[in-house]
């Protein structure tokens, strides 16, 4: 006998495995809404970095100015209507450079630690399920995780100064710089997931199936120890957006007179003694509130990645 066809009330056929599927993401896509709704701050920071990004794309079009145009003839004029952030020590409008570091600032810190957080997964991974075990691969294990204490007995600070002293000031050697600073970073967070994941019953079965290492680590080890990782990526690129603008800030970032957060409340903290505030604190508000908004990012996607966390909200998803 032919098996019966499963159809929907309201259409033809479709296969169990789609609409199955299609479950999962309306019940994920309804979880997100009720963690939102329950928590205003996780949902002001999605506001507060959709909106820093739509800003950075649509720089051109809204900045009222050229960001990188002096006009000597409005030096350091407090904000007025031609200019709601007045202008710097040079002439060139506030608003119009706090409007453009973005393109800046995010680019070098997504980049970068986008960089970090694929090597040092990686390497984590791989450290984490071959320590302890004979042979050559444990004594590697062991000496990655010594270079990694190394690395993390430096300043990141100080050991970023020096990078980009050595490879010299460019944008290209900020990315550098933060990328292997933050690569310790994500090889002991995955290595520490994967030391407790690897011992699960679905790991051995895997193992004893006789599946090779690599397709253990790609398809069972790194999936199910993600989720921390992820949500170290959204706080680190807010942190790297601070390094960026630290860098900036003491000269050894990004040259003026391009746009960046960290060179601008550079350029105006002289003034500030003088009572010219305005070209140091509005990069420096718009710094804040950015690095605030993947601060809550990274605690939402810490809370959704949390399994206990994640039981009690569904049950009460499922209840309301």
């Amino acid at each position: 006998m032919r098996p019966v066809p499963l159809t929907s009330p309201g259409g033809p056929t479709a296969p169990a495995g789609r609409r199955t599927l299609g479950a999962k993401v309306k019940f994920a896509t309804r979880y997100f809404l009720r963690l939102l709704r329950t928590h205003p701050s996780y949902a002001a920071g999605y506001v507060i970095v959709t909106v820093v990004v739509l800003v950075a794309i649509a720089a051109p079009v809204i900045a009222p100015y050229s960001p990188i145009t002096a006009d000597p003839s409005v030096y350091l004029q407090s904000p007025s209507l031609a200019h709601p952030f007045g202008t710097d020590n040079t002439g060139m409008d506030v608003l119009s450079r706090v409007i453009y570091a973005p393109r800046i600032d995010l680019a070098i810190a997504v980049i970068g630690t986008a960089i970090s957080a694929i090597i040092g997964t990686l390497l984590g991974a791989w450290v984490g399920y071959f320590q302890g075990t004979p042979g050559i691969r444990n004594i590697a294990s062991g000496t990655t995780m010594r270079a990694a204490d190394v690395l993390q007995a430096f300043p990141v600070f100080v050991f970023a100064i020096a990078l980009v002293a050595v490879f010299g000031q460019s944008i290209n050697s900020v990315i550098f710089a933060i990328a292997f600073v933050n690569i310790p970073i994500y090889l002991r967070l995955m290595r520490s997931q994967v030391l407790s994941i690897r011992r699960m019953r679905y790991v051995e079965a895997a193992f004893v199936s006789g599946m090779p290492d690599r397709f253990i680590i790609r398809d069972h080890i790194v999936p199910n120890a993600i989720g921390p990782v992820l949500a170290q990526l959204s706080v680190n690129i807010g942190w790297s957006i601070l390094l960026t603008a630290g860098l900036s800030f003491v000269g050894a970032g990004v040259r003026a007179p391009t746009p960046e957060w960290g060179a601008m409340i550079a350029t105006g903290f002289p003034n500030v003694m003088t009572g010219q505030w305005w070209p140091s604190v509005f990069p420096g508000l718009a710094l804040a509130v950015t690095v605030y908004g993947f601060a809550l990012i990274g605690t939402s996607i810490e809370f959704m990645a949390d399994p206990r966390r994640r039981r009690t909200l569904a049950a009460a998803q499922v209840s309301a």
